[in-house]
């Protein structure tokens, strides 16, 4: 058998085994032995926490047939099949890439259906948050009143994206990040059973590294054995996740505390030139500043501190940094993270990090809050005259405003705003010429997808639009606002994003026109008007007056529908 992940190989099987979340598995384990489950589930939280490994622990329990409090067997027919993926009862869905409207009715058409093995058919929609809102408004009615014997586990990273009518359809269960302690004792648990030997500081920094993943933390083990030929040294660990060594964050912060950028400098390039992350350097920085500031408290607190970093040679020079300088680095270091997450050049920014944390005129700076809270009072003096001045100003201007003469007075200029001169009537015409209700709600229907497919900022600007008129292969757009309607003409990669999304989308060529909502009812008028005045030229002899009126009409209902007309007698 070809080799497996370890995350893999020891997922949870049962909900005593999911690490790091009791409260949840516990409450489910009742639900489940008591028979109180619910028909539909929300697990949100961060990456590699157990949602997952829930859900599918959850769809085995409901349907064992020899539950034990709770917990599934993985004895029987049910649980061996659903361990091994063949269990056709128990339906995985990934969102991301199966998030279309089509998709989720295809669901709701399925749920009718009894399940063929197990008391329960349950589905489990991994990433949700990745639905569409067309597809979102298609799981609505089904998650909120399905089948007696049907189950949804929704699961997702960032909740804030799922419409608040499909959270409250649901019992919603937060994951937390894992304990840095829980997953040593799991990775510990997994080495002793394959007879590996480790190093405990290893251990230290890929728990570290992993930060509350437990699959993240399994990941870069299974790395790091593969690295080292199935051993674990703290060196592999090292070389592993870019973390860097006592001796190299030692020599940092000594250049650091010297206040000697030269020799800052001179260790940074050391320390970039052996492969370690920036990112890693600047976490373990501000991991450093915790442990001294817990370190100088001499309270109750220095028993927190993190022997694996505060050696011996860290701590002989603890002793020259106080609080307020820690906190200035903290800061400096947290903004320099923020460039580095949206820039390739971290050399850079490393560099001016280096130079500013290291530089001898940091503690004047950092005096400098103290300096200026005690000539607070010499200010407030200053700015009691100066409050003073700025009334006598006013007053004065408020007296030469009212002496002078209304004749002075000139009129406001008058803005022309010719807002008719990017309105292309013809293609609205055109549209117009063709327009049926069949187009206009094929249009509505398509228009979730084609919003998810746009750009954060141009789905901004569409969501003050609607489609108002449709034909075969044209598509009017009316704009609540005139001064959206303005930007979106000017800009063209807007244009070029909806013509391609919604002709890929009706697989045809579509033209987009728009148009300002206030103008729309009046262009529609005018467009009825022109026909009508074109017909009479045309043949006024050939058709009475009663004729006529009826043309208007049956024009009328051909582009808005017959729900959207009301004849009346003048």
């Amino acid at each position: 058998m070809a080799y497996q992940a370890l995350y893999r190989v020891w997922r949870p099987q049962t909900f005593a085994d999911v690490v790091g979340q009791g409260v949840i598995t516990q409450t489910l384990r009742n639900a489940v032995a008591s028979n109180m489950t619910s028909h539909a589930y929300l697990f949100s939280g961060p990456r590699g926490t157990g949602k997952t490994s829930c859900a599918k622990i959850l769809a085995k329990a409901v349907n064992c047939l020899n539950p034990q409090d709770g917990e599934p067997c993985n004895k029987c027919e049910i649980c061996k099949a659903a361990n091994e993926n063949r269990l056709n009862d128990v339906i995985e869905i990934d969102a991301a890439s199966n998030n279309g409207v089509e998709e989720i009715r295809d669901i709701r058409d399925k749920v009718k259906y009894a399940p063929t093995e197990a008391k329960f058919k349950v589905y489990i929609i991994d990433e949700v948050h990745m639905l569409s809102q067309g597809a979102f408004n298609a799981l609505l009615k089904t998650l909120e009143e399905p089948p007696a014997n049907v189950m949804f586990i929704l699961a997702t990273t960032e909740p804030q994206k799922i419409p608040a009518t499909i959270i409250s359809r649901t019992q919603s269960f937060t994951f937390r990040r894992i304990s840095r302690q829980d997953i040593l004792d799991r990775m510990e648990l997994i080495l002793n059973d394959k007879e590996i030997e480790y190093d405990e500081e290893a251990l230290n920094i890929i728990a570290t590294s992993a930060e509350g993943g437990m699959r993240d933390a399994l990941s870069i083990l299974d790395q790091a054995l593969s690295f080292g030929n199935d051993q674990l040294t703290l060196k592999n660990a090292q070389e592993v996740t870019g973390a860097l060594s006592n001796e190299q964050i030692v020599s940092y912060m000594t250049a650091v505390a010297e206040n000697n950028p030269a020799d800052a400098l001179t260790n940074l390039y050391k320390i970039l030139a052996s492969g370690r992350s920036a990112i890693r350097f600047t976490e373990m920085i501000i991991r450093v500043c915790r442990n001294i500031i817990l370190y100088n408290s001499n309270s109750d607190l220095s028993n927190q501190m993190d022997n694996t970093i505060m050696t011996n040679e860290m701590l002989a020079i603890a002793d020259k940094f106080d609080n307020q300088r820690l906190f200035y680095i903290v800061d400096q270091v947290s903004n320099t993270q923020r460039n580095l997450k949206n820039s390739n050049q971290t050399d850079v920014y490393m560099e001016i990090l280096t130079v500013k944390i290291s530089e001898p005129q940091v503690e004047q700076t950092s005096q400098a809050p103290a300096a200026a809270e005690s000539s607070q009072p010499q200010d407030n003096v200053q700015v009691d005259r100066l409050s003073e001045e700025v009334q006598q100003l006013k007053s004065k201007i408020k007296n030469l405003a009212t002496n002078q003469p209304q004749a002075q007075k000139k009129p406001k200029p008058r803005r022309n705003n010719n807002k008719q001169s990017h309105l292309n009537k013809t293609a609205i015409y055109r549209v117009l010429g063709s327009a049926t209700k069949q187009d206009l709600n094929s249009a509505k229907d398509i228009w979730p997808d084609v919003m998810n497919m746009l750009s954060v900022t141009q789905r901004a600007m569409m969501k003050v639009s609607e489609p108002v008129a449709a034909s075969p292969d044209g598509l009017v757009m009316a704009f609540d606002y005139p001064m959206w309607f303005e930007q979106a003409q000017e800009d063209q990669d807007l244009l070029d994003s909806l013509t391609g999304d919604v002709s890929k989308l009706m697989k045809k060529q579509v033209q987009i026109v728009m148009v300002p909502k206030q103008e729309w009812p009046n262009i529609r008028k005018e467009y009825i008007s022109n026909n009508i005045d074109l017909s009479k030229n045309n043949d006024v002899k050939s058709k009475p007056k009663a004729a006529k009126s009826d043309e208007t009409i049956d024009e009328a209902v051909k582009l808005f529908g017959q729900d959207n007309v009301d004849v009346k007698n003048d």
